[in-house]
């Protein structure tokens, strides 16, 4: 077996990989290959300075999309392992990823499949509970795959409570006129574009999924029924860290992708609710409101049976593998085949 993969095939995991759900889907990331190594770098200039100030969701999307490649290496017989943080007089160089050859296994395959069917669903639940064992799954898996604790909102108490962080978080956002519009920029777009909120993904107007208030885009078009709003079944999980360092976050959006997936694979669907840990104040009341342990909340996910008459949501755009992948200086590719090496 030869010990290092293809240029080809690592090309596709990171085009797979960037799948990934992220913010306003900006997709601020950048690749650069070296002679032994897979480099994921923060791109700033896609950061959204009014919904993210302080790069909390640049990089929990960034370590959704370094889970995914992991993933995606993994279904094609690579095993990999990453230095996080790994130059630090770069802020933005992220993670560091050196390949080893292994055999898949069928959880490998499912879950690399799963990312082309994986979408964020921000439609009313259909009519059916999310069962125990599928949310202790979900919570095993997202542990295993970095170090949070990953919270499902269950007690009655604390979901009222987590209810009234998300509506107070999204009434101030949207008493910004410079909130209002950057999400303008970012959403409503047609089938054409290469990134931003598609339009047919978006709710048409103002959606409560019963005690959930989701974020409202512009220029939605996908119908919001309000019918028997009050009998939504989706279950809310934070995915919460016991610090707040810029490596924490990456792990946050790791776990959030390793969560996603494997809701993929059981056939539900999912959204993650960046905007519930937008705000200090937001973050700080759900620590001490809902969590009720020292922690830092960075992420809200939805989870839930999608509504099956529906049908399915369309394929969100994505950037071209062109605009997001480089070599590193000395490491440009030759004809014939190239490895990693």
């Amino acid at each position: 077996m030869d010990q290092n993969p293809a240029l080809e095939t690592v090309r596709a995991a990171i085009e797979l990989a960037c799948r990934a759900p992220s913010v306003h889907n900006t997709q601020p990331w950048r690749w650069l290959l070296g002679e032994r190594s897979i480099h994921l770098m923060a791109d700033r200039t896609r950061q959204v300075p009014v919904t993210d100030p302080d790069g909390r969701d640049l990089l929990i999307s960034c370590g959704a999309v370094l889970h995914h490649l992991r993933v995606a290496l993994a279904g094609c017989g690579w095993a990999s392992t990453v230095r996080y943080l790994p130059n630090p007089a770069d802020r933005d160089h992220l993670a560091a990823v050196t390949v080893e050859p292994c055999t898949p296994t069928p959880d490998d395959i499912e879950l690399s499949a799963a990312m082309t069917r994986r979408r964020s669903d921000r439609r009313r639940s259909a009519p059916w509970s999310v069962p125990a064992q599928h949310l202790d799954l979900l919570v095993a898996v997202a542990e295993r795959a970095a170090p949070v604790r990953l919270v499902p909102v269950r007690d009655r108490q604390a979901r009222i409570e987590l209810a009234r962080v998300m509506a107070d978080t999204a009434a101030l956002q949207e008493a910004d006129p410079g909130y209002r519009t950057e999400l303008a920029v970012w959403s409503g777009r047609s089938h054409g574009a290469r990134e931003g909120v598609l339009a047919d993904s978006a709710p048409a107007g103002p959606a409560v999924h019963g005690d959930t208030v989701m974020r409202a885009f512009a220029g939605g078009t996908l119908p919001v029924d309000g019918s028997g709003a009050e009998d939504d079944l989706g279950e809310l999980l934070v995915v919460a860290t016991t610090a707040d360092e810029p490596r924490n976050r990456l792990h946050a959006g790791e776990a959030a992708s390793a969560l996603m997936l494997t809701a993929t694979v059981l056939n539900l669907a999912t959204c993650p609710l960046s905007q519930a840990t937008e705000l200090p104040a937001s973050r700080a009341s759900m620590t001490d409101r809902v969590l009720g342990w020292d922690a830092v909340a960075q992420l809200v996910i939805r989870v839930a049976w999608a509504p099956v008459e529906a049908g399915p949501l369309p394929y969100s755009p994505r950037r071209p593998l062109g605009d997001v992948l480089a070599f590193l200086p000395g490491a440009t590719p030759r004809r014939g085949g190239r490895r990693l090496r």
